[in-house]
């Protein structure tokens, strides 16, 4: 005050003291001695070197890895490891005491190597009698227990047999993939990078798959101090299991998805159409539950060889996403394949299967095996149960023990005589039976109702694509014959039989 320094009146405030979860008093913050592993935090080429190693990673999705690179450039201190709890792995360090019965903490006392695993509140370390232990001149073992993430850090080593088993070490180190939560790459992720740098000098995997949370249908984090946690298990009664697995690989990586019973009921939907439509498609001849030689399948109708060779092109396209580790995707495009073969090819295909000529109808029925042979492989990884079901009607072994099924075997079994299947015969063909379908909609009639007289309209070039599948478009139409005429657009002139009123 008589500084002059002082401006205005001194007043009483009240300073914010922080209190521990759900707890009724205040925290009180006593300074003690602690174990840390450096992490960067205080060593700048430490942590570019940490950073370094998320570049030996695939990231999946690819942007995770900012967070990652994010954490590592935010931190300003080492990694405390060290923990006051009764359960956990113990430090495994003793220190001796003085004369005064103090701890002498410079001088800890380690155990060799081919001692551990030790614990230190009940071992002996060499040199000392177990009498010595609390006793001036003696010893006393380390108190404190590892940081959860200090041993779940050691996780690739410990299940890759290190320091246990050199062959499989030395084979399977570094693993492959970890497959975790997005909210954990600052902990178990990281954590484990830098035990494996300091360990081994590597990255410990491969590949990263991150995952993102279920949240409660309000897209709030599930939690139990909230009420707000769904279990699966009245999902798993009401749907089962492959409507609810269906439900959580529809959730894109790297993505929180929020609970949703409707994903599962379209799930159910879908396993169900997979029943039937396998049941259709394997109810054909006396060899129906023989194994598909796929060299020798006669497909030479050019609306088979046109579905197979966009089937092919279909497992290209599910092969790099699961490559990729992108399973939403994956699926995502199975599903929607598989819809389309049923709305339109079975449809398309279905007469001519049951009553058409010889070769036609073996067509029909090889490509449809085919098809469902491979629908099912694709399906599997996420429908386990309903395609191992159906496999099970009319192959040996286990659906998920076969070949993953290869895009380039299917466009040679759609390949006739050297020419390679037009895959816009099947999309022309899908168009033109949904015109028409459109047509009896709009007149308010069943899809069933026969069609007197059909007249369609095109381009040259899509009616050309259209010749080939034109008998099988009639017959899904229930029309007696379609009339083609050129034009600029797709476009029908329908005349339905009457019906009754």
């Amino acid at each position: 005050r008589d500084s002059t320094e002082l401006i205005g009146e001194p007043e009483a405030i009240t300073h914010p003291v922080k209190f521990f979860e759900k707890g009724d008093r205040p925290l009180e913050i006593v300074t003690s001695r602690q174990w840390y592993i450096r992490n960067g935090g205080r060593d700048r080429d430490l942590a570019e070197a940490l950073i370094s190693r998320g570049d030996e990673m695939n990231w999946h999705p690819a942007y995770m890895q900012t967070r990652y690179s994010n954490w590592i450039e935010g931190l300003n201190g080492d990694w405390l490891v060290s923990r006051q709890r009764f359960f956990g792995v113990p430090i495994p360090l003793w220190y001796p005491l003085d004369e005064a019965g103090q701890p002498v903490w410079e001088e800890p006392v380690s155990p060799s190597e081919d001692d551990l695993p030790v614990d230190p509140t009940t071992d002996t370390p060499v040199g000392y009698e177990e009498n010595q232990r609390g006793e001036p001149g003696g010893f006393t073992g380390d108190p404190d227990v590892m940081d959860t993430w200090a041993t779940s850090s050691l996780s690739p080593q410990i299940v890759c047999g290190w320091e246990e088993d050199d062959d499989l070490y030395e084979r399977t180190y570094p693993m492959d993939m970890r497959p975790q939560a997005h909210d954990i790459i600052r902990t178990w992720l990281f954590s484990t990078a830098v035990r494996s740098h300091f360990e081994a000098g590597a990255a410990p995997w491969r590949h990263c798959a991150l995952s993102g949370w279920v949240l409660d249908p309000d897209r709030k984090k599930m939690s139990k101090s909230k009420g707000n946690v769904i279990t699966p298990i009245d999902m798993l009664t009401e749907y089962g299991s492959d409507a609810v697995r269906y439900w959580a690989a529809s959730g894109r990586p790297g993505t929180d998805t929020a609970f949703d019973d409707g994903q599962m009921k379209i799930g159910r939907k879908l396993a169900i159409k997979l029943l039937n439509a396998s049941r259709f498609a394997l109810s054909f001849g006396s060899d129906a539950g023989e194994p598909l030689e796929i060299d020798n399948l006669a497909i030479t109708h050019a609306l088979d060889r046109a579905m197979l060779a966009s089937l092919g092109g279909l497992v290209d396209e599910v092969t790099v996403a699961l490559d990729d580790f992108d399973y939403a995707r994956a699926l995502e495009r199975t599903e929607s394949w598989f819809w389309v073969f049923t709305d339109d090819h079975v449809e398309l295909v279905k007469a001519r299967a049951y009553q058409g000529d010889p070769a036609s109808a073996e067509s029909a029925r090889h490509a449809l095996r085919l098809a469902i042979s491979t629908l099912l492989r694709l399906f599997a990884p996420f429908m386990p149960f309903v395609t191992e079901e159906v496999w099970s009607w009319w192959q040996p072994g286990s659906v998920h023990r076969q070949a993953w099924p290869n895009g380039n075997e299917l466009r040679a079994a759609a390949t006739l005589e050297g020419e390679a299947a037009d895959i816009g015969i099947a999309e022309v063909a899908a168009e033109a039976i949904a015109e028409i379908r459109k047509y009896k909609t709009a007149t308010k009639v069943s899809i069933a109702t026969a069609v007197t007289a059909c007249t369609l309209s095109d381009t040259p070039e899509r009616l050309d694509l259209l010749r080939p599948a034109l008998s099988d478009v009639a017959s899904a139409a229930r029309a007696a014959e379609i009339t083609l005429v050129d034009g600029d657009h797709l476009a029908v002139e329908v005349e339905l039989a009457p019906t009754d009123a």
